[in-house]
């Protein structure tokens, strides 16, 4: 009898201590409505810790709303509220899990519910939400504040709260790439790729631009430019990136046929033809490459690399001759020399209007300029030599020929 009243008296005990911490569950959730924050935590990191309220999905729900509800309320927008948020989510999450991620679940229902602009406070979502809204909030207050670290940071929990919100998504990618952060950079850019319906344009350019200069692999940057020209086959800008990454990794003919075929439907892409000419110059053919350099200019005569290039075939072929009639014997000097040194000089006539554009192009260029002096005083063009040598001692000093 006295077993019987003594277990009894047991099951009793156990009855008040779990009723017990089921009040200070109540109790947590009573103070946060009434907007006691410290009181509402204190009291749900107490239940938390009992083995029966601590393992129910609910519990975590509570702390995850109160943890929400004081960083919405930090102002500061420190690494301590980021924490803070990190912590909510970290409670939002356990209480998914301890729902066996079921979304159809009552918990699941509330801890993804909306967040909708002008309804009742009774009908908005207290959950991932709120907490994804906020941490927004706070990633744009500092981003206009110029601060991109603590920006990423919140542009970074709002997108692993909410991985379809593409916008949030690219602004994490963004942030983080503005503050150097390569691999969030490529965790949100690339994250981007396997939504469906979305443009993925802007997140292929990023991450070929990480690989390629960061990261310093241009055949991860070949991949994805080849990769992101399956899904933008029209994107000229993508069709330069590959042809700059081939020729990079020294594939010539894989070059030249990118190429080719991206002239057919682009034959006046400055960029692209003056990649062609430096294929052409590169296997020798000089001719041709002189022709495509031309083109660059006719298609855009602001296109400084088209002038300076195609400008220094001319000069090299004249430097060539002056070569060939310096070491031209005695008796072929006599012969030759006036022939070849006017072909020399033709040369230089046709080299100038290009450097002289070039030089246009880029005034502060005191190496185009040494050309062009170099060009007319062999031209006997006094007066255009005596402008580029005070244009050269007004930059480097007036003993700038002695240097």
């Amino acid at each position: 009898m006295k077993k019987l009243i003594l277990s009894l008296a047991l099951v009793g005990i156990a009855s008040t201590v779990a009723f017990g911490q089921k009040k200070v569950v109540k109790s947590a959730e009573k103070n946060l409505r009434k907007g006691e924050m410290e009181a509402a935590y204190s009291d749900i990191k107490t239940a938390i810790t009992d083995a029966e309220t601590g393992s129910e999905s609910e519990t975590y729900f509570i702390k995850g709303k109160i943890e929400t509800q004081m960083f919405e309320a930090d102002s500061s927008n420190t690494q301590e509220t980021v924490a803070l948020g990190r912590e909510a989510e970290a409670s939002f999450m356990k209480a998914f899990e301890m729902e066996d991620m079921d979304s159809t679940s009552s918990v699941s229902k509330d801890l993804f519910k909306e967040v909708v602009p002008d309804m009742p406070a009774n009908f908005q979502g207290e959950g991932v939400y709120r907490l994804k809204n906020a941490s927004f909030n706070k990633a744009i207050e500092k981003y206009e504040e110029d601060d991109m670290e603590l920006s990423y940071e919140f542009f970074s929990l709002a997108a692993d709260l909410d991985p379809k919100d593409t916008s949030i998504v690219f602004n994490a990618g963004y942030t983080a790439n503005m503050t150097d952060n390569t691999e969030g950079a490529k965790k949100y850019f690339t994250h981007l790729l396997d939504i469906d319906e979305y443009n993925k344009l802007n997140a292929y350019y990023f991450l070929i631009q990480i690989a390629s200069a960061e990261e310093n692999n241009p055949e991860e940057a070949y991949r994805l430019a080849k990769e992101a020209r399956e899904l933008y086959p029209e994107d000229k800008g993508l069709a330069e990136f590959e042809i700059q990454l081939l020729l990079q990794l020294d594939k010539m003919d894989e070059a030249m046929a990118s190429i080719e075929e991206a002239l057919k439907t682009d034959p006046d892409n400055a960029a692209i033809r003056l990649r062609y000419g430096y294929l052409k110059e590169k296997s020798g053919d000089m001719e041709g490459a002189l022709e495509e350099y031309k083109r660059t200019v006719a298609a855009d005569p602001e296109f400084f690399e088209g002038n300076y290039y195609a400008g220094a075939i001319y000069l090299d072929k004249a430097r060539n001759i002056i070569t060939e009639v310096n070491n031209l014997s005695d008796e072929e000097w006599e012969e030759k020399s006036d022939t070849m040194l006017a072909e020399a000089d033709s040369l230089y006539e046709e080299a100038l209007p290009y450097f002289t554009k070039a030089s246009d192009l880029q005034p502060d260029n005191t190496d185009i300029m040494e050309i062009l002096f170099q060009m007319h005083t062999r031209l006997k063009n006094e007066a255009k030599a005596e402008e580029y040598n005070q244009k050269l001692s007004d930059k480097l000093g007036a003993d700038w020929l002695e240097r």
